[in-house]
């Protein structure tokens, strides 16, 4: 397979496309897609979200220091493009797009009532990178919607068709072809059948 030299840049793809909700000082509830995010750590759980200074919910970030991340589904798909392309300076995105607000447990904000999971967020630290400056948060609450609960407790997102965004592009996750740890899980001896195998010669 031939490859090609392609200047440096962000080819690391698909990514998370989540709403952030946040809250200014003035109690105004905004809107903002963020793709420039993920995990940082496990315990203690933390993620992050990079922004431009310029993006209006930029200022709000820096002076609460709270924040709720908003996981997005097909449903969301337009409303996660829209809060991506239209400012806060200038529209209400909430009313816009039709979100119900639900008030965060733990943080100044409001969360997505029609989002399948909702993580409630606490800046510990502001990294200004470059064209953007990273936000590095401690998770301190997370609600998810019991539709995608079973029986046993285990929370299931990919009923709810969870979405990624690649190169300017939306996608909705496709079927699962694995589970953690599937390459080197041992395989069930299958057990005979009670009575007298067939004889197939």
């Amino acid at each position: 397979m031939a490859k090609l030299d392609f200047k440096p840049g962000n080819m690391l793809f698909p990514l998370p496309a989540v709403l952030v909700s946040v809250r200014d000082r003035q109690g105004n509830d905004n809107l903002i897609t963020i793709a420039w995010t993920g995990t940082v750590c496990t315990n203690p759980p933390m993620l992050y979200i990079s922004v431009r200074p310029e993006r209006h919910s930029y200022q709000a970030l820096v002076d609460t220091g709270e924040f709720v991340v908003n996981l997005t589904t097909r449903e969301l798909a337009k409303a996660t493009d829209y809060c991506g392309v239209r400012s806060g300076r200038d529209h209400d995105k909430w009313a816009e797009m039709g979100l119900t607000k639900a008030e965060a447990v733990k943080v100044n904000a409001a969360s997505i009532a029609e989002s399948p999971v909702n993580i409630e967020c606490r800046v510990r630290e502001e990294l200004p990178l470059g064209s953007h400056h990273m936000f590095i948060a401690d998770v301190v609450h997370v609600t998810v919607d019991e539709d995608y609960m079973d029986e046993k407790g285990s929370f299931h997102l990919e009923k709810a068709g969870p979405i990624a965004y690649s190169h300017g592009t939306y996608f909705e996750l496709g079927k699962a072809i694995g589970t953690f740890g599937y390459s080197v899980r041992k395989k069930k001896k299958r057990t005979k059948k009670a009575g007298k195998a067939r004889n197939h010669s």
